[in-house]
């Protein structure tokens, strides 16, 4: 796996990926599997040579490369909060009968 870095420090470094895309009646779906490589929070991912449209009826499984550009200490702390930020938001808890 060859690793370089950007000019923000960011580490880049390409993978083999598998990509399972199916548009039919039953299902929509667009799936990658990087290969020995886990995301978290504030990676960037980019898949090269997957076709950007699937026609209707069809199910697609390719093999491509992919481009996995970490997220810093401070980026991923930040991604973070933000995500746990906008799950707070979710929560409403009331203990009336109904609202005002």
């Amino acid at each position: 796996m060859h690793t370089t870095t950007n000019d923000r420090g960011r580490r880049t470094f390409d993978v083999p990926c598998t990509v399972d895309l199916e548009n039919t009646q039953e299902r929509l779906h667009a799936h990658v599997d990087l290969d020995g490589v886990e995301v978290r929070a504030g990676d960037s991912v980019l898949v090269h040579g997957a076709p950007g449209v699937v026609p209707f009826g069809t199910k697609r499984v390719l093999h491509c490369r992919a481009t996995v550009t970490r997220a810093g200490a401070l980026e991923r702390m930040w991604i973070r909060a933000l995500a746990y930020l906008g799950l707070t938001e979710l929560y409403e808890v009331s203990f009336s009968e109904g609202r005002a």
